[in-house]
């Protein structure tokens, strides 16, 4: 299938087809699930060769995000990570096209989060088997849902909420493989909306920036409780300030992200 270009053999039923890449994206081989199966069944839903079907792939996509949720450690977290991140693409052609239901969104949205907040795999990188990314993988999900024009103010403020709970999950590991990029990214597409005013957006911020400035006792490292944080509030600043279509708020809410890190940076606040 990649040979030619990704199109779909006529040889054999879709059904069949779609049955095997899917049970490939919780191989731990990356030559199956990265390389194979994400990205054929991908292009399939970007080409518009599910939208008859749409509906039933998300739903049996969405099982996959159950597959041994809380374990840690094991191969299973391929399956949910890969599943949460074809999911995104389904709502995303929804959001192109219309196919399916928004009550079908909705519920695929849910159980995006639910995942999202359960999930306690946090690899990034597996020697040997490739990306787990599932912290990554939730937040471009999230992204995506975001986008769905069936989400309204309260629904995106939820977002919000459950990617700040993300960043702040205890007890993690510290994430150093581009997580943070990614859930600031997410936060873009939610804030791009415009439907959310400062008076949610601020609190929110100021939530994440009282973390990042809870430093523990002497016996523990700070940067264990400070650093997920610390860099998520770090990579929101910055794409804020680059990005080339910025939410409307962005002049107010730059401001209140520099106020935030300076909080957090005491080395950067102005000398008296």
């Amino acid at each position: 299938m990649i040979d030619s270009g990704l199109g779909v053999p006529s040889d054999r039923p879709l059904a069949d087809l779609t049955a095997e890449l899917t049970a490939m994206l919780g191989s731990a081989d990356p030559a199956e699930r990265d390389r194979t199966a994400y990205p054929t069944l991908a292009t399939w839903i970007d080409r518009g060769v599910y939208d008859d079907l749409l509906a039933g792939l998300g739903d049996g996509i969405a099982a996959g995000l159950a597959t041994g949720l809380g374990e840690s450690g094991t191969d299973t977290v391929f399956r949910r990570s890969f599943s949460a991140l074809l999911l995104g693409e389904c709502i995303a052609r929804d959001s192109r096209r219309a196919l399916v239901p928004g009550g079908k969104i909705l519920d695929w949205g849910d159980r995006i989060v639910s995942w999202y907040l359960r999930e306690r795999d946090d690899r990034g990188f597996v020697d040997g088997k490739g990306w787990a990314h599932a912290v990554a993988h939730g937040a471009d999900a999230i992204g995506m849902l975001a986008d769905s024009p069936h989400l309204a103010a309260p629904e995106l403020t939820v977002l919000l909420d459950v990617l700040a709970d993300r960043v702040l999950t205890p007890g993690g590991r510290l994430l150093v493989s581009g997580e943070p990029d990614r859930i600031a990214e997410a936060t873009l597409r939610v804030l791009r909306r415009n439907a959310l005013p400062l008076a949610v957006v601020e609190p929110w911020v100021r939530r994440v920036a009282a973390r990042a400035t809870a430093y523990p006792s002497e016996t523990q490292d700070p940067y264990r409780v400070t650093g997920n944080p610390e860099a998520f509030l770090r990579a929101l600043h910055l794409q804020l300030a680059l990005a080339p279509d910025p939410p409307q708020m962005r002049p107010d809410l730059l401001l209140v992200l520099v106020d935030a890190l300076r909080q957090t940076n005491p080395g950067l606040r102005a000398r008296r």
